[in-house]
């Protein structure tokens, strides 16, 4: 893949920040209860969030692509961190298209700008893959609309300046395109949050949202009424190559560790990288993160041309995650009792990257995707009539 020179010069300054500012304390910010803002705002300030999102919000206007390069620096430093770019490459994007203008321009001027976070709304308790069969509402009331339900597994739960809400708008039958899509303030009478006990991902926070009666005004709808599901799910082809890159990332930082350390010691007299069976596993997902790595920018690269991606979205999302994992694992059994200390980063690692086999969709929906796209509904056909 060859980069142009706007892309290799913000590359290069993701990259300064990401191993500079992040990667030295990367173990530390752990104990802390959520994302620091003034690093927040460091990064806004260097242009490195929602590169992708329209010069007059605020953004760069540079390409899917690009936004790619960054989130995976910055993910090389931070897993946790490069959530920030995430949001804001995919929910700015959302906004932009679909939000108000004015509310638009409010809302992703700071989200670029590191001032705001904003949470994604979509998954229920008893829906989880299945996010079409919503049961959080929004009853339209004169000028308002009155929100109650709960939302749970969001990130940035307790954190969120504004989550865009997914609630059910039609009949329950109406399924998908009952549901609606809403800006919704966290600081709003009625919005009460948990966070959960996470093995990873602590500076994120998981959690859940209850919304008791809350009223936002009519304006606050994001496009369509009954329309909202399908927005979002176009844009879940994005961030999904997103977090293949995040994923690939946070093996590259561990494996480039290793290298290091099987360079270093010795064993019987010769460094430990000369020994095929030591060397060997770490070649070969070092070949597999560079393969996943290559897809993650073909997908973004067809995002940018306009072409189908989706197919490619859900193989990297599935694939990143899974692999990523698999290698860190190999990573520690290589580094041996160092590894499997708290004092190396590695198991951090691996339980920042296993909670993205499950967010955004499992393994097995991704599969069920890849099948339809490749051979029509005929291959989901039976799980489908199965669920009913």
């Amino acid at each position: 893949m060859i980069f142009d020179d706007d892309q290799i010069a913000l590359r290069n300054v993701a990259r300064r920040f990401a191993r500079e500012k992040l990667r030295p304390d990367y173990q530390k910010r752990e104990s802390e209860p959520g994302l620091d803002r003034a690093l927040l705002k460091e990064m806004g300030s260097l242009g490195l969030i929602g590169v992708n999102l329209s010069e007059e919000y605020g953004g760069l206007g540079q390409s899917h692509l690009t936004a790619g390069l960054i989130i995976e620096e910055i993910a090389y430093g931070d897993i946790n961190v490069s959530y920030v770019q995430l949001i804001g490459s995919l929910l700015g994007l959302l906004v932009q298209r679909h939000a108000k203008p004015e509310l638009a321009r409010h809302w992703v001027s700071r989200l670029v700008a590191g001032e705001a976070i904003v949470a994604l709304g979509l998954t229920e308790p008893r829906g989880g893959s299945d996010a079409a069969n919503l049961q959080v509402k929004a009853r339209r009331v004169g000028n308002e609309y009155i929100l109650s339900g709960e939302k749970t597994s969001i990130s940035f739960s307790t954190q969120a300046d504004m989550i865009i809400l997914f609630a059910r708008t039609g009949k329950p039958e109406d399924g998908a395109r009952g549901v609606s899509a809403f800006l919704v303030p966290m600081d709003l009478p009625g919005i009460q949050t948990t966070r959960f006990n996470d093995v990873g991902e602590n500076i994120i926070g998981r959690g859940s949202v209850f919304f008791d009666d809350v009223r936002i005004p009519a304006e606050n709808l994001m496009g369509e009424e009954n329309k909202g599901f399908m927005q979002v799910m176009v844009g879940f082809d994005f961030s999904r190559i997103l977090i293949g890159l995040m994923t690939v990332a946070a093996a590259q930082a561990s494996i480039d560790e290793t290298w290091e350390y099987m360079k270093e010691r010795q064993a019987m007299g010769v460094p430990i990288v000369q020994y095929q069976g030591v060397s060997f596993p770490i070649v070969e997902y070092e070949t597999l993160i560079s393969a996943c790595r290559q897809l993650c920018y073909h997908g973004l690269t067809l995002i940018d041309a306009g072409l189908p991606h989706t197919a490619e979205a859900a193989m990297v999302k599935w694939m990143g995650p899974r692999t990523a994992f698999d290698a860190i694992h190999q990573c520690i059994v290589t580094l041996g009792h160092y590894g499997y200390s708290k004092d190396a980063p590695h198991q951090q690692r691996l339980r920042d990257a296993m909670g993205l086999e499950i967010g955004d969709g499992t393994a097995q929906v991704m599969k069920l995707i890849v099948a339809r796209e490749r051979a029509g509904r005929m291959a989901v056909q039976y799980a489908t009539e199965n669920r009913k």
